[in-house]
């Protein structure tokens, strides 16, 4: 892992309302982020989505777990973990991180399923999803006599 890299992990796993002005050593100027909310591009953007985190979460904290690389683009495995309103969450995800010579992030894509992680925990939507996942799942189209069984949409598996 070269330094560049080395320094990113270790900005995200440090990171705290107090170090987000770091974020200009980090990245591009026109650098873009991509997470399943947001689409930015620039550094003032991608400030702003953080402080949203820490508007809307409590103790958020990302682990970076796993990490490849080749040439300029990395994968970055990793667990993000936060309260909100008393209860704790946890998201697994991969960002796909791409530098510049210079060693500064120019694209940051995160990739994790906001359904299944975040979504299906809220009452009345998560009964929706989780049922819609199962209608849409291929266990259901190679085995249709089991699902027979679980047509309901009230049927949790």
């Amino acid at each position: 892992m070269n330094a560049a890299v080395k320094r990113y992990v270790e900005f995200f796993e440090n990171l705290s309302p107090q170090r987000l002005d770091g974020l200009d050593g980090l990245f591009d100027d026109s650098a873009r982020f991509k997470d399943p909310f947001n689409d930015v591009r620039g550094v003032a953007a991608i400030r702003r989505v953080f402080d949203d985190m820490y508007e809307r979460c409590d103790a958020p904290r990302f682990r970076v777990d796993d990490v490849a690389c080749r040439g300029e683009t990395c994968f970055l495995g990793w667990t993000f973990e936060f309260h909100r309103g008393g209860r704790g969450t946890t998201i697994n995800g991969v960002s796909r991180v791409r530098f510049n010579t210079a060693g500064l992030a120019v694209e940051h894509v995160d990739y994790w399923d906001p359904a299944g992680q975040l979504y299906e925990g809220i009452p009345v939507i998560g009964k929706i999803l989780k049922a819609l996942r199962r209608r849409l799942s291929a266990d259901r189209t190679l085995n249709p006599s089991h699902s027979h069984s679980n047509s309901s949409l009230a049927t949790e598996r």
